[in-house]
């Protein structure tokens, strides 16, 4: 290793240590391979103002296992997770989901493929309404992240990314404007795409967008991620990488920066899913850390 590589892998941990909710850590909300957070929605405060209920989706791929559960985490208090019961036509690999602003209970969740879900949850079961491939799949596209954008007046506009892989595949961001029918399916209009290439991590392989959030000022945060297999090693970070806006006439404006800021690194957890918080410079994050289970903890990193 040189004296730059040494230096800037010091500089790195120190960004992911410092700056980055400082005063939260990791807690463990599953413990195997079957638990771990692929993506996960905000639901609602605790009644007490102090914690955050979410959903909580797997990449599960067989017959019975669970797909989707319902957190509660509280800094400092071991989370509390409940499977849920999922309705309908089972999905393969579900990798993010997100509510639909203005409408409580409803979300759409994305499977690796490109296949979303409308779902209405009530109690302790999801409801599929409709499901739809995404527009423009690309080849090879494998998709860990799903977020959606509300003008003032309720147009939709969804955000969605083929993760990549290593230095030879940047991600591809994919944007739409977002409508249902109806009965429920998903419709979307003209896509626009861009690339992307994640400053950290940048080992083989690297998953350049694990999960997209947007801030209440339009920020586009995105995870990264890599993993070596099962047991890890696993690195993350979390990168200011451009700006999104809806008008109220459903346009969409998407804009990547050339130089995305470095907010934080993460090492030693694999992140796929990032939630800002509503009216909070803080976002919810989760990792799926394979045989080592799934970790959550918030990070300030969506403040102006």
């Amino acid at each position: 290793m040189s004296c730059f590589t040494a230096a800037a892998t010091v500089l790195l941990t120190v960004l992911g240590a410092a700056p980055v909710g400082a005063a939260d850590t990791w807690q463990k909300v599953g413990a195997d391979a079957r638990s771990g957070v692929s993506g996960l929605a905000f639901a609602s405060r605790t009644e007490d103002g102090t914690g955050i209920h979410a959903l909580v989706v797997h990449d599960n791929k067989r017959t019975g296992q669970k797909r989707l559960s319902r957190i509660t985490y509280t800094e400092g208090a071991e989370p509390v997770a409940t499977p849920l019961t999922w309705d309908g036509p089972e999905p393969v690999d579900l990798e993010a989901i997100e509510a639909v602003p203005g409408t409580p209970g409803d979300y759409v969740a994305l499977v690796a493929r490109g296949i979303v879900y409308r779902l209405t949850v009530s109690g302790g079961t999801a409801t599929v309404v409709d499901y739809a491939p995404l527009p423009a799949i690309g080849e090879g596209d494998d998709f860990e992240s799903f977020a959606l954008v509300a003008s003032p007046n309720g147009r939709l506009a969804a955000l969605w990314a083929d993760r990549g892989a290593g230095a030879d595949r940047p991600a591809t961001l994919y944007a739409a404007p977002l409508t249902f029918a109806s009965w429920g399916q998903p419709l979307f209009g003209d896509v626009t795409r861009r690339t992307y290439r994640a400053p950290h991590p940048t080992a083989a392989g690297t998953r350049h967008i694990s999960d997209i959030t947007v801030s209440n000022a339009g920020r586009i945060l995105v995870s990264s991620a890599s993993d070596a297999g099962d047991d890890g090693p696993f690195d993350s970070a979390i990168t200011d990488a451009g700006r999104v806006t809806v008008t109220t006439t459903g346009r969409l404006r998407l804009t990547l920066t050339e130089t995305p800021k470095l907010l934080g690194t993460y090492p030693g957890y694999k992140i796929e899913a990032l939630e800002c918080l509503p009216d909070s410079p803080e976002a919810l994050t989760g990792t799926d850390d394979e045989n080592r289970g799934g970790y959550v903890r918030t990070v300030e990193v969506c403040g102006p």
